[in-house]
């Protein structure tokens, strides 16, 4: 009975850790008036600790990359455009609402519990990405997503640990994808 017990006491973390994380679910793009867009679905699940963090006054800033890359076949693939889409999730204890805050606009939302404020932060609409002039239709180009949570934007008495611990290592592998109108 001990052993199934300091056995589930050493997985049971080990769950936790594997079941958080970011995830890029689906992504495309459009062309609009010129310019390309981007529209994506992300599902963002925090580790307690993250969370815990958050709901006593950290903010959490997640930052999405996006890069377009033209296919070469004897190169390494040249880089056209970078795009870095930043958001700050923050929770005001005084009245109880999460804040997710687009950086890059200033537009700013206000939720009644967590888990509306992750659902609206995984959706990603018609952001704009590329102008059309910079693409060749005779070239493949290919388009890359990675999504994180920024360590070096955490209080500094809390980074340090934030480095060693996988608690707050929260990112998504790169998605990649054809370029297309």
């Amino acid at each position: 009975m001990k052993r199934l017990f300091l056995f589930l006491l050493i997985v049971s973390p080990c769950h936790n850790v594997l079941a958080s994380g970011f995830t890029v679910r689906s992504v495309e793009t459009s062309l609009t008036d010129k310019v390309y867009t981007l529209s994506a679905q992300i599902e963002y699940q925090f580790t307690d600790v993250a969370v815990e963090a958050l709901q006593n006054g950290v903010p959490l800033l997640i930052l999405i990359d996006i890069e377009v890359d033209r296919e070469r076949n004897w190169w390494l693939d040249k880089n056209i455009a970078e795009l870095q889409q930043g958001y700050l999730l923050l929770y005001h204890a005084l009245t109880e609402k999460y804040i997710v805050n687009n950086l890059n606009s200033g537009a700013q939302e206000n939720y009644d519990s967590l888990s509306a404020a992750v659902s609206a932060l995984g959706k990603v609409e018609n952001l704009p990405i590329l102008d059309a002039n910079l693409v060749n239709d005779d070239k493949g180009f290919i388009v890359r997503l990675h999504t994180y949570l920024d360590l070096e934007a955490l209080p500094a008495p809390m980074r340090p640990l934030a480095y060693i611990s996988s608690q707050w290592r929260l990112e998504s592998d790169w998605y990649e994808w054809p370029l297309q109108p």
